[in-house]
């Protein structure tokens, strides 16, 4: 019975003795409101660490996501840089081939002379 009154907040009163099956009963009935209280209690933890260990592993997939996507970006920009260096290697055959052919033709007229990549 002090223990409930401390509960409820009633401090320092002077309780009377209960008798035994009030007190027995009295007794079972805050066991078992502790015991669901418990239990309760530890159905929220449980549920916490697991949504958090949820979490970080939907956080480790972003991660790992982010990471293949930066990954593919850099390997797209190198593959651009080699076939902007291709086209530029292919310009300058193109225009090696007309400086040749000008050469080769030294009687072409002036609109020939001009290589084809600065018309």
């Amino acid at each position: 019975m002090r223990t409930k009154m401390r509960i409820m907040g009633f401090r320092g009163t002077v309780i009377k003795p209960l008798n035994e099956e009030a007190a027995a009963e009295l007794g079972a009935e805050l066991l078992g409101e502790a015991t669901i209280f418990i239990v309760g209690g530890g159905c929220l933890v449980l549920e916490y660490w697991r949504h958090q260990a949820q979490q970080r592993h939907k956080e480790e997939e972003q991660r790992a996501a982010w990471n293949a996507l930066r990954d593919e970006v850099g390997h797209l920009a190198l593959a651009l840089e080699a076939l902007q260096a291709q086209g530029a290697l292919e310009e300058l055959r193109t225009e090696l081939q007309e400086v040749r052919a000008q050469l080769c033709n030294p009687g072409g007229s002036a609109s020939q002379a001009v290589p084809a990549s600065k018309k």
